[in-house]
């Protein structure tokens, strides 16, 4: 059992955000490129999205979070990660790795552990089989959505985040935020969102834009996935015809919790952290 999870903080960590405004470099792939882009935007951030790898080295040097989606597989595309992750790395820039599909072919789980073991990450997110993948656990991904069942989730997430030393985030139907000693399940998020393409992507450069404001790479996490899944319930209550209406309204909700920071009252949100 972990311990007592840490008091959220996220009308702290909005307001960091909010004048912060972090410049968040993400490589992502071109089915959510817009998507990542407005999101880190809604929450407070800077979007720039500079893949070519002459450049990303620069870009990452005025950055104050990079965001590497694995989403698409190529050889041009690993080369630009790795290049943008140790001009990360030497600027003391937090890396966020979302290596999408991982298990599912040889060759994205090549690239997803090759990036894992040549960089040090602040954040790794996936959902359950991806993370499972990663860390080397029984999986089953199809394509880039996770299927079976994942009774030891919390195990294996702090068996990965060992094995990166990062912060692990396994997204599912309860997310669970992992240390390599520690485990939490955040409640949060709606049904919803898993009918929506691009929510997992969003997620990721949500991690990012929180990494590049907030310290503490643990409480910069907790808040993250909190604030998504606040915000996931927000556009559920809203009014939308289908998931089309329901992603503009969550883009909406995130927006609109980025803009009253003041608004969240951290204490009643402490019962959505539980130890695992």
């Amino acid at each position: 059992m972990s311990e007592r999870p840490p008091t959220p903080s996220l009308s702290d960590s909005l307001a960091v955000l909010a004048t912060a405004r972090p410049l968040v470099q993400s490589i992502t792939n071109a089915v959510t490129v817009n998507d990542v882009a407005n999101v880190t935007l809604h929450w407070g951030g800077l979007p720039v999205m500079a893949d070519d790898e002459r450049e990303v080295a620069e870009m990452v040097a005025a950055a104050d979070a990079l965001l590497l989606n694995a989403g698409d597989v190529s050889e041009r595309g690993e080369r630009t990660m790795l290049t943008a992750g140790r001009a990360a790395n030497e600027r003391g820039v937090p890396v966020v790795l979302d290596p999408v599909g991982v298990g599912a072919t040889p060759t994205r789980t090549a690239v997803a552990t090759r990036l894992a073991d040549e960089l040090d990450l602040a954040v790794v997110k996936g959902n359950y089989g991806e993370v499972s993948a990663l860390a080397g656990a029984e999986s089953a991904v199809r394509g880039v959505e996770s299927v079976g069942e994942y009774a030891d989730i919390a195990a294996t997430a702090r068996a990965c985040a060992a094995q990166t030393d990062a912060v692990v985030v396994a997204s599912g139907e309860t997310d669970v935020v992992a240390t390599g000693g520690d485990a939490y399940a955040v409640d949060g998020g709606h049904p919803m969102m898993g009918r929506v393409v691009g929510t997992g992507c969003m997620l990721g450069v949500t991690l990012a834009a929180f990494s590049g404001a907030v310290a503490d790479p643990l409480g910069a996490t907790l808040d993250a996935v909190l604030a998504y899944g606040l915000a996931g319930e927000r556009a559920a209550d809203a009014e939308y015809g289908g998931p089309a209406s329901y992603k503009i309204a969550f883009l909406d909700a995130v927006a609109a919790l980025a803009a009253e920071p003041g608004g969240i009252d951290d204490a009643s949100l402490e019962g959505r952290l539980e130890p695992l």
